[in-house]
């Protein structure tokens, strides 16, 4: 079916790499979930009313707030698609990411007054008018909104969508509270068993985890969390792909809205080799990940020795004295400036983001060093992994 709706309604075009594709996908998802959730919430408060059931009705309650966080995805998706601007150089896109922030908030706040509604049957039950008509749509129901959760999930990924991705955990979230409701309404027809109050409790609680979950990791992309691994090493793969890069460190990725990544990276090329030939392949280099990768990258360029032996055998020696303390930690520009009295040792490490113990550190390797040659002076600076593939 999700095949179908692109071949038809997005003649099958690809959102890879296509922006305005993106955003038909975007919208095409959310005015889904909009016509599909109305279409629910219509059929539910007619039942609740006829039926007199407290959890029918706040579960038609619970689509209508779906049908509303889906417009409000349609509403900031297309806001994210606008082009940069004198006032956002970097676009629209971190849009996305209040629109589902917004789409939690509408889960919480009708999460609360569901819960208040189903309090209310339990302290005062009313009585209840069910047919077999009632549990027929209801199972109608949980199949419709599996299914809109797997449409949902597909689209999300597919345009890495947080609105999307955020709408699909909340569907996923109603077919379990209308399954309950299913339930307290079969016990009923049975049993005459008075539950309706209790589910409608159950749902609100349902309902509330799903609001919150939402809420939880919008609320740590807008922070800004660590990128994507599988990210991290497809831009390290490509960045070591090319013949003169001989280490890279210090990549950081800024995070402006889905597909809007911009990137900065250090890379080391050999001392000897000419500056122009380096330039060229530095500018290539910017060029091609941005072609091919769609991330705009500046690249800082780090020329090494690469023919000193004693500088190579010294760095050997401390890369493994690290590598004893915590297998985590990286050193980077490494170099050795010989002085009369004293010879400075001198690089950088990157530390992961939970590491705590700097200057016990620095004192360790200043003693190894010692250890090694008096003369040894250690001038070390401690850098953060921003992109957060030492802690994976």
């Amino acid at each position: 079916m999700t095949a179908l709706l692109i071949k038809i309604l997005l003649h099958g075009e690809s959102p890879d790499g296509q922006p305005k594709v993106r955003t038909r996908y975007a919208v095409m998802g959310s005015g889904v979930g909009v016509f599909v959730n109305l279409l629910l919430s219509a059929l539910k408060f007619i039942l609740g009313t006829l039926s007199g059931s407290i959890s029918i009705t706040a579960d038609a309650m619970n689509n209508l707030s779906d049908a509303g966080g889906s417009l409000v995805s349609l509403l900031t998706s297309r806001f994210a698609a606008k082009h940069a601007d004198s006032d956002h150089p970097f676009g629209h896109g971190r849009m996305e990411y209040i629109g589902s922030l917004l789409v939690g908030v509408l889960i919480l706040v009708m999460a609360l007054e569901l819960l208040k509604s189903g309090i209310e049957g339990i302290i005062t039950p009313a009585a209840m008018s069910v047919s077999a008509v009632t549990i027929v749509i209801l199972v109608i129901s949980i199949f419709m909104k599996l299914w809109l959760y797997v449409f949902y999930r597909k689209i999300g990924r597919r345009i890495n969508s947080a609105p999307l991705l955020a709408a699909s955990k909340d569907s996923l979230g109603d077919v379990c509270a209308t399954s309950a409701v299913l339930l307290s309404t079969a016990l009923y027809i049975c049993f005459g068993w008075k539950l309706d109050g209790y589910m409608g409790v159950l749902v609100s609680l349902f309902i509330f985890k799903a609001g919150f979950d939402v809420c939880f990791q919008t609320g740590k992309q807008l922070l800004g969390e660590a990128p994507d691994p599988e990210l991290i090493k497809s831009m390290e793969k490509k960045l070591l792909s090319y013949d003169g890069v001989l280490g890279i460190h210090d990549l950081v990725l800024h995070d402006y809205g889905p597909g809007r990544c911009i990137a900065s990276v250090h890379v080391e090329v050999d001392s000897t080799t000419d500056i122009m030939v380096s330039h060229e392949m530095i500018d290539t280099i910017e060029r091609e990940m941005q072609q091919d990768m769609n991330i705009p990258i500046c690249i800082h360029m780090d020329p090494i020795v690469t023919d000193d032996e004693t500088a190579n055998a010294l760095r050997n020696r401390v890369t493994d004295f690290l590598m004893a303390q915590d297998q985590r930690l990286t050193l980077h520009d490494f170099r050795i400036v010989p002085g009369e009295k004293n010879t400075n040792v001198l690089f950088d490490v990157v530390l992961p983001a939970d590491y705590k113990n700097e200057e016990v550190l620095r004192k360790r390797l200043a003693d190894f060093l010692h250890v090694l040659d008096k003369k040894y002076t250690l001038i070390i600076k401690f850098d953060a992994d921003y992109a957060g593939r030492i802690d994976s």
